[in-house]
């Protein structure tokens, strides 16, 4: 199964035994929306709701932080999921949520994890079923992961500003990323990139092609021979970023998971206004 998975692909294989469907759909707090509500009265079929807005460490000191590996064989296992399922992640949200999902999954050791090109918003524009309410599913043992994906803390950032052997490329808007008045942001991790994360998306929802993403990280002056590090504003859609990089054949880039909700509530942390190279 491939990491980017088709609409045309999922109505075949929807069914199939061994695969299982997340919505992992999340809105910023603001948006007025329930991705709860909105997976009861509408979800692919078969699709179970893997509640990403909980899928975190509440313990942690690190504003949203990644799930524990025991939280999430927690999660797992009370979605009937086992480590052979092959899984299929998708939203509909304006935050691409799926992708941080992905990541969680990828971290945590699952190979056969894909995102569905388009999310939900694809599936319905092309007049397929879906269904409302739960679906009916067993909870099972999952066993405790061992992590694999590289994650920074904040003391590796601020030993990287020092150094600067990592590029840090930053997934927040122009204005928030520049430190812009009314902004609510002083601006950057000093040295940072900054790509917008929707700039990796076709107007219909759909990723670029491999040459269209290489093409948007170039522009962002990034070299994806060299080590990169992403942020945003809580380590979501970074996500977002890492998974392009993924599309692109870099798998190797880490994620700064405290990212701007960390690093800019801290005043000892360094900071950079205005746009990058200013």
């Amino acid at each position: 199964m491939d990491r980017l998975v088709s609409t045309d692909w999922l109505a075949q294989h929807h069914k199939d035994t061994d695969l299982v469907v997340l919505d992992a759909t999340m809105h910023l707090p603001d948006s007025g929306r329930d991705a709860r509500a909105e997976f009861l009265a509408a979800h692919i079929p078969g699709a179970r709701f893997l509640d990403l807005a909980s899928l975190i460490d509440e313990s942690s000191k690190v504003p949203k932080a990644l799930p524990t590996a025991e939280q999430f064989a927690a999660r797992m296992g009370s979605l009937g999921i086992v480590p052979s399922s092959r899984v299929v992640l998708y939203d509909d949200s304006a935050i691409k949520s799926a992708s941080r999902a992905w990541f969680i999954f990828d971290h945590y050791g699952m190979d056969q994890v894909a995102i569905l090109d388009g999310g939900l918003a694809k599936w319905q524009a092309e007049g397929r079923e879906t269904s409302d309410g739960d679906e009916a599913y067993y909870a099972v043992d999952y066993p405790v992961p061992t992590p694999r994906r590289s994650v920074r803390s904040k003391a590796d950032m601020l030993a990287n500003c020092a150094t600067r052997e990592e590029q840090v490329v930053d997934a927040r808007d122009t204005a928030r990323f520049a430190g812009a008045p009314d902004s609510g942001s002083e601006g950057h991790i000093p040295d940072a990139a900054n790509l917008h994360f929707p700039r990796l998306f076709r107007e219909d929802g759909t990723w670029k092609d491999t040459p269209a993403l290489r093409s948007e990280f170039a522009e962002a002056g990034l070299d994806l021979d060299r080590p990169v590090v992403a942020s945003c504003n809580s380590g979501m859609t970074a996500c977002v970023l890492l998974f392009g990089m993924g599309l692109a054949g870099k798998n190797d880039a880490a994620l700064y998971d405290g990212s701007w909700m960390e690093w800019g509530s801290d005043p000892a942390t360094p900071k950079e206004s205005g746009a990058h190279g200013e």
